[in-house]
């Protein structure tokens, strides 16, 4: 688990700022660049070889405009951000800072806004749950929100922006009269819905730790409880910057967004901020189960000892009388009687028949 909070950074220290270097997860794919323009008339698709973005030719030309002469929107999507010449291209086509494309570039950036006057930049985490080893993994997306385009840089080409695509294509709601801006909104609001379904898996999981603690006190149980909360901790830390830059963007007074977005914005905080407050009430609900189960552990453990004090218990008197009949003495009256050892069986079994007897009417046993 340890990986998923560190981030290799080695890579970096003595570069000078601005320098393009992947860090992350290793990729030998080449980049794929997916293209989408559209306006309320009409939405074209194409894929583009990143080798024609570091040529000269010039494939990611902005969109048309529509009949009425509004401007169309083109949103540039990039699946692997290992390659620096690619990302180079893309920052000299479209005027990026080398500070951005350096951040693109490292995948282990902390969710985030930065405005730089021409563009907004936005660091957002997607996250999956992985069934194999029931654990959330994160993939880092880069947004550069300009006038007329938006790009977004991902690690892999795995997304949930199907459903955002699919809007695109069949022209439903105001997606495709809207501006980049609007794109943004849906890309993110798409982002922050998978969320719930994450939710939705340790909330079952909750429930079966919560049985658990009923009828299987096992050490694997407290290992589950420990992996959950380390889950909490690592959703929170994907999830509460992205609601802290959502609120910055929703707010800021920046010709890139308009007001009308600015609402929409607000309702992705807001779905953010519920994630937030249920990974919360989770770790609420874990840290009460750790105590929970650290409290039954203690009666456990009173019980096994209080058995075993009334066993040493039982055996004390027993114990001295059988060490006083062991004594090598010679001259003891006791051992020339007859049925003296059947005698001191007699006693040591009413010694502890009685002392039994007493355990019981004091309910200690």
């Amino acid at each position: 688990m340890i990986p998923k909070f560190v981030k290799k950074t080695s890579k970096k220290p003595g570069l000078p700022p601005g320098s393009i270097v992947h860090v992350g997860r290793r990729r030998e794919a080449v980049p794929r660049i997916a293209v989408i323009r559209y306006n309320a008339e009409a939405i074209g698709e194409e894929t583009v070889d990143g080798r024609l973005v570091s040529s000269a030719q010039d494939p990611l030309a902005p969109a048309p405009s529509d009949g009425a002469g509004a401007a169309g929107v083109t949103w540039i999507n990039i699946d692997g951000i290992h390659d620096p010449a690619l990302l180079e291209a893309v920052g000299r086509r479209f005027a990026i800072h080398p500070l951005t494309l350096e951040d693109v570039a490292h995948a282990g950036q902390r969710p985030k806004l930065e405005d730089y006057g021409d563009y907004l930049y936005l660091v957002a985490k997607m996250l999956y749950f992985d069934a194999g080893d029931e654990a959330v993994h994160a993939e880092q997306v880069s947004f550069i929100l300009t006038r007329g385009a938006l790009l977004s840089f991902q690690e892999t080409p795995v997304d949930v922006f199907d459903p955002v695509r699919e809007r695109l294509r069949g022209g439903k709601g105001r997606i495709r009269g809207a501006g980049a801006d609007y794109l943004l909104y849906a890309l993110l609001d798409a982002m922050v819905d998978h969320y719930f379904p994450i939710l939705e898996v340790f909330g079952d999981r909750l429930a079966l730790l919560d049985e658990a603690l009923v009828t299987d006190l096992e050490r694997k149980t407290l290992d589950a409880i420990h992996e959950m909360i380390r889950e909490m901790l690592f959703l929170r830390r994907q999830i509460a910057p992205l609601r802290d830059a959502l609120g910055q963007m929703k707010d800021a007074e920046n010709p890139l967004v308009d007001a009308g977005t600015g609402l929409y914005l607000g309702d992705v905080h807001d779905h953010a901020t519920q994630v937030l407050d249920t990974i919360a009430n989770f770790r609420d609900l874990l840290a009460g189960m750790l105590d929970r189960y650290l409290s039954l552990m203690s009666n456990r453990m009173n019980e096994v000892m209080k058995m075993l004090t009334m066993i040493a218990t039982i055996f004390i008197p027993m114990t001295f009388l059988t060490s006083v009949y062991g004594m090598n003495f010679k001259h003891m009256p006791e051992l020339d009687w007859r049925w003296g050892y059947f005698g001191l069986w007699g006693v040591l079994i009413a010694l502890a028949a009685l002392m039994l007897l007493y355990f019981k009417r004091k309910d200690w046993l």
